[in-house]
């Protein structure tokens, strides 16, 4: 699969609310996600596929998702990286406040895989 191509199967997963099979689709055993802040164990960054399911498995546990868009891909030709903007609200359960957030996934792709994730975040509160 080209990058376009996984980027665009992403996306769609994502929309009809079937992220562990985007996940178990498209990630390499060996991913690194990067959060933009510190993650469920305080790690920005984490290492391989179980890494990526257990974090995965913490936020659908922890947080009660209101609506949820991903748009994209945004690429570049020729590119092996692609980007989603994320739109979504969401109540974390430890606080009970209800919030919009908003964020851009950066994804690179290797060998028909997603091998690296990254987020970057715009918290509207």
């Amino acid at each position: 699969m080209e990058t376009l191509e996984i980027g665009k199967s992403l996306v769609d997963l994502c929309n009809q609310g079937q992220f562990d099979q985007a996940v178990e689709s498209h990630y390499d055993d060996d991913i690194v996600s990067i959060e933009g802040a510190g993650g469920p164990s305080g790690d920005q960054r984490v290492e391989g596929l179980d890494a990526v399911r257990a974090k995965g498995k913490w936020w659908s546990e922890n947080h009660e998702v209101h609506a949820f868009e991903a748009y994209g891909p945004f690429t570049a030709q020729g590119d092996d990286r692609f980007a989603v903007y994320f739109s979504l609200e969401v109540t974390p359960k430890a606080t009970g406040q209800r919030m919009a957030m908003t964020e851009v996934g950066l994804y690179q792709v290797r060998d028909g895989k997603i091998v690296e994730e990254r987020f970057f975040y715009n918290m509207a509160g």
